[in-house]
């Protein structure tokens, strides 16, 4: 393959992944409003469309290991392509949480609990993913440095919001039991469910921020030959 094609190649397979991104961005985000309305059919669109991720993805890693047989690249060439396909599968896991999500806010399962910040945490991890998006497409090392920084806030806010999801769920027992006597076993049974509920919703949008930090490290890495943030 001559040096222009291969490069031409390069350059293609750089803006597919940014756009498979801007695909994965789009349904997170249909997938909190989902959530946050308890839309039904909002919900199913996300989840059955997880297969247009799954076949972007697909196609990427085809490509990926296309350019690497093929072209057998050294220094920055290798580390875009690797770093492509580290970054695509990241991608395509954010994709997964935001089906698991969409599936938390059905009105058959009752929505998702008060206590759970979906705008602000979901916001917040979704903006992390598109940061890093941003600085892989730009070659960014400070970029990709600071959406690491922000890591920290995000696991701390979601962890004051397991804390309130579980105080909420023990103080309205309690108010209960003060109430009737004894807390009902299917009482208690819904109100652990919805917590539950509550608590895998928290731990999903934490995971869509770690996402977003390997996005970036893989970046880094891709950029300065800089392995700090992926250990």
């Amino acid at each position: 393959m001559p040096r222009e094609s291969y490069q031409r190649r390069l350059d293609e397979l750089r803006d597919d992944v940014v756009d498979m991104g801007d695909l994965v961005l789009t349904r997170y985000d249909a997938a909190l409003e989902a959530a946050q309305t308890a839309d039904a059919d909002l919900a199913r669109d996300v989840i059955e469309g997880d297969h247009e991720v799954n076949e972007r993805y697909l196609a990427l890693e085809g490509a990926c290991t296309e350019l690497l047989a093929l072209q057998q690249p050294v220094a920055g060439d290798l580390r875009l392509i690797t770093a492509s396909f580290k970054v695509i599968t990241d991608l395509e896991r954010v994709a997964d949480l935001a089906t698991n999500l969409a599936g938390y806010g059905h009105p058959e399962t009752g929505g998702v609990h008060p206590a759970v910040d979906l705008s602000g945490l979901g916001g917040a991890a979704g903006d992390m993913v598109a940061d890093a998006v941003d600085a892989y497409a730009a070659a960014d090392a400070e970029a990709c440095r600071e959406v690491a920084a922000r890591d920290d806030d995000l696991d701390e806010r979601c962890g004051d919001a397991s804390e309130a999801v579980v105080r909420e769920l023990l103080e309205a027992e309690r108010a209960r039991a003060a109430a009737n006597g004894s807390v009902g076993g299917e009482e208690l049974e819904d109100a652990l469910d919805e917590v539950s509920r509550a608590l895998l919703t928290v731990r999903d949008l934490e995971r869509v921020g770690d996402h977003a930090v390997n996005i970036a490290a893989r970046s880094l890495y891709m950029v300065e030959n800089d392995d700090e943030l992926i250990y």
